[in-house]
């Protein structure tokens, strides 16, 4: 699991992107190596998700992350299992070295 912020970047949380932009990496280059023993490697990078810490944020910040995510609302946390049941199901067998956002639009 990555985060939409390991390939946008996020002002304050250098650290925070450098680590997930490196699970990306890693991801990619471990696709290609395992490839040949038909094994899959993808990464699921979400945007905001509903939870405790995001149920903390004042209304002014929950504005602002609304007003960037063209569907208006934050996941659910069972929208980013589905995503890493998806991957790791049969029906993803020929999808290697990807990366699922699942973010609203976020990023596009």
């Amino acid at each position: 699991i990555s985060s939409v912020v390991g390939t946008t970047g996020n002002a304050g949380q250098t650290n925070y992107a450098a680590s997930k932009a490196g699970i990306v990496g890693f991801s990619k280059s471990l696709a290609k190596e395992l490839g040949s023993r038909n094994v899959t490697v993808n990464v699921v990078a979400p945007g905001y998700v509903q939870t405790d810490m995001t149920d903390e944020l004042d209304d002014e910040t929950r504005e602002t992350i609304l007003d960037a995510v063209p569907l208006d609302r934050l996941a659910e946390p069972d929208e980013i299992a589905d995503a890493v049941l998806f991957l790791a199901s049969p029906a993803a067998a020929y999808i290697t070295g990807h990366v699922l956002h699942v973010n609203g639009g976020l990023s596009m």
